[in-house]
Parts: C-alpha cells; structure tokens; sequence
C-alpha cells in the first residue's frame, strides 16, 4: 500500500505514529470521544449552518474545528458539532484522502484466480493477505491510484476496469473511503514497491479464496468484501463486462 510519495518511514515517525495510535486511543476508550454518525468530508469549515447530504437529509453543524494532527498519510481533527438532533458534542476524526482496491482476477480458466498479496502489517501485528490497494493521491481520481498502485505493488497492468464497490472501512472515526476496482485483462510485469515494502504476491484460485475468508486467513475487511462480491457476481449471473476507464 503506497502511503508516501517519498522514501519509506524513519524510526522517529513510527515512533510518533505509535505515540498518536496509543493517544486516541485512550481518548476513544476513556468516553472523550463518541463516534459520529455522520461524515464531515474534507476540513470542516467553521460554520453553524446545518448542511445537506446527498439524500437531502441535514448534516451536522461545524461549531470549532481543530487539526490536532497532520501527517503524511493522514490527520486528526477533533470537532465540536451540533448533529442534526441537535446534540452538541466533540467528535475526533481521522482525516484521509481516500483508498483504491484492485481486484485483479485471471478469468482465463473455469476457476477465476484473484491476485492476493501477503505482507506484514505492523497495526495487526501479523502477516495478512489482501488485495493490492494504496492511498489516492490529493487530486488523483480513484480510477488512476488504482491502476498505478497495482503496477507498483504487483507489476500487473489491466486491459478492463470496472468499479465495483465503494464503501466507509470505519466511518466511526475514519472519513477514508474505498473504491473497490475490478482489473481483468492481465498483463504480468515488475512491480515497483516502495522502500519499506516487502510484498509477496499469489494468484489465487477464487474457490480457494473463498475457503481462506471462511477459515478466518483471509480476516482483511477489503478483501472479505471484494471476494465475496465476486462470488456473488458470478453466481447470479451478474455481468462483468461494463469498462470503467
């Protein structure tokens, strides 16, 4: 996953990380902080009117709004809002850009192979499959962080693109949303990972997938989701055809 444009962490900044992570936290766990139930996109702007979402529905009111954290990848607002039910309360959210997934898959055969990757995440402490997928660039389109994280990451170029879902991972207190892409077409190549990546990558018969996400080794939210939207997909008889470029 591509969350830097340049060069991999340094001690000093995962040690900040650890530090923040450990922060929020004991704020999240204290009671300091309610998960909102409504998304403030981008930065909050200062203002006490009620604002629409996209179903007309009112917003929250941004009271305050304050960044108490601002990385490379992502930053930490802590909000004083007035939510449409009129409750006034303090909501801290982490700010992100947003997220690409690419489920690349090998339909050649009678079996769909999905292109999984394995490498260790230090949040999970552990080695987790997943799907390719990386931060989308401030100003990048969904589509185009999709296609170079999957070259990055795994060397592979796609000749059809379809987006497939969109979601929140944790809209508690995370405003990162995800673009699910499907890639067909496949064309092998070198990946181009960054300096602290470490990436192994497997084409994965989907029947096995499936039975990997059912035993609990594939336990990544993105992956569970986009697995089993494919197995679904195929087995209604949903096409898969429509290009998105």
């Amino acid at each position: 996953m591509r969350l830097f444009r340049h060069g991999g962490q340094n001690s000093r900044f995962r040690a900040a990380q650890r530090g923040l992570l450990r922060k929020l936290a004991a704020t999240v766990y204290s009671g300091e902080t309610m998960p909102s139930k409504n998304r403030v996109s981008g930065k909050p702007a200062s203002s006490h009117k009620l604002r629409k979402t996209s179903s007309g529905a009112k917003k929250a009111a941004v009271l305050s709004s304050k960044t108490v954290f601002q990385g490379p990848a992502f930053s930490v607002s802590s909000d004083r809002v007035r939510e449409p039910g009129g409750i006034v309360a303090r909501r801290d959210v982490v700010r992100h850009s947003g997220s690409a997934v690419i489920l690349a898959v090998d339909d050649s055969g009678p079996d769909p192979r999905v292109l999984l990757e394995r490498q260790y995440r230090y949040a999970a402490e552990d080695y987790l499959w997943e799907l390719p997928a990386g931060r989308v660039d401030p100003g990048e389109k969904a589509l185009a962080g999709a296609k170079r994280e999957l070259l990055e990451e795994t060397g592979y170029r796609a000749a059809k693109w379809k987006q497939a879902l969109f979601f929140y991972p944790s809209p508690g207190f995370l405003d990162e949303t995800m673009t699910v892409y499907l890639a067909r077409g496949l064309t092998a190549g070198d990946a181009q990972p960054e300096e602290d990546e470490s990436i192994e990558c497997r084409l994965t018969p989907l029947s096995q997938a499936l039975a990997m996400v059912r035993s609990g080794e594939i336990c990544d939210g993105k992956t569970i989701a986009s697995v089993l939207w494919l197995a679904e997909s195929l087995r209604s008889g949903s096409s898969l055809e429509r290009d998105t470029r």
